[in-house]
């Protein structure tokens, strides 16, 4: 598990950054996809479950208190996967992280549905096209093996 201080948000000269989390939650060579229940432009599309950093959170803090409130589990983090993923006009960047399961059954609390997917089924869910080059990421490296 990696500890980090508190930086919720990025500055860059006078705009400050937001900063999303996901986990790429692996369990026996699969990784959790979780497909959108809202709003409705996104509902059916599939995402890594996580979430926005808040004030005074680590990254991983808040990638750890997402998954418990998306899923009902305890993670514990990895190491980062790909590059910052930048949205929203870059006024807010994406960090995906390698994640296992510590304690629970993943449930979709906040989700429409849930999958495992192998190496050879990630292209079998219509993905958010931020989490498109996590997936390549997840493809091509160790992850998965």
């Amino acid at each position: 598990m990696h500890a980090e201080s508190p930086s919720p948000s990025v500055s860059r000269g006078s705009a400050t950054i937001l900063v999303i989390v996901g986990a790429a939650i692996v369990a026996e060579r699969k990784v959790l996809a979780c497909a959108r229940a809202h709003p409705p432009e996104l509902a059916g599309m599939w995402e890594f479950p996580g979430g926005k950093v808040e004030p005074g959170e680590s990254e991983t803090g808040a990638l750890v208190r997402e998954c418990q409130e998306e899923l009902g589990v305890r993670i514990a983090v990895g190491d980062r996967i790909g590059d910052d993923i930048p949205l929203g006009h870059r006024r807010t960047v994406l960090k995906i992280f390698a994640a296992r399961l510590v304690d629970g059954d993943p449930k979709p609390l906040e989700h429409a549905a849930l999958r495992w997917l192998g190496r050879d089924e990630l292209d079998d869910v219509a993905w958010l096209p931020a989490d498109a080059p996590i997936v390549a990421a997840l493809r091509a490296g160790p992850w998965l093996d």
